[in-house]
């Protein structure tokens, strides 16, 4: 299976544009980390909505990826996040994800969404990727 480095190469390579970097995968399990500065901050001083699911998005892609290998047409087919409290405007959001199932065509996951620091999730979101049948 591929490694953190292995998946880190292919988010650098295939989306540019992310900011989340590749802390931990295996197990079922990823983690990933993204920087937060002026750019990711919405009036009243606090990380934006679209930018906590993209960080939960990318965990579960990660942790899909750590499991079945790179298989670049998985694609979210559902995320429903749940905001829980104010993240910091001054700490890195670290997303936790935890498979629930990996199926064959489906996988299901959660991410618990966290101002680097703080032991209280800012956010709770489950999400559903639909694997292409080649990959398994």
């Amino acid at each position: 299976m591929p490694s953190v480095s292995d998946i880190a190469e292919f988010l650098a390579r295939e989306f540019p544009q992310t900011k989340c970097t590749v802390e931990a995968v295996g197990n079922r399990c990823a983690m990933v980390r993204h920087e937060v500065g002026v750019a990711e901050l919405r009036p009243g001083g606090t990380v934006s909505g679209p930018v906590l699911m993209a960080v939960a998005d990318v965990a579960l892609y990660v942790a899909i990826l750590g499991e079945i290998g790179i298989v670049p047409l998985t694609v979210t087919t559902s995320l429903s996040i749940n905001f829980l409290r104010r993240p910091s405007a001054s700490a890195a959001i670290i997303g936790e994800c935890r498979l629930l199932k990996l199926g064959k065509s489906l996988a299901v996951g959660e991410v618990s969404l966290f101002s680097e620091g703080s032991d209280e999730p800012v956010a709770h979101v489950v999400g559903t990727y639909s694997i292409p049948p080649s990959a398994r």
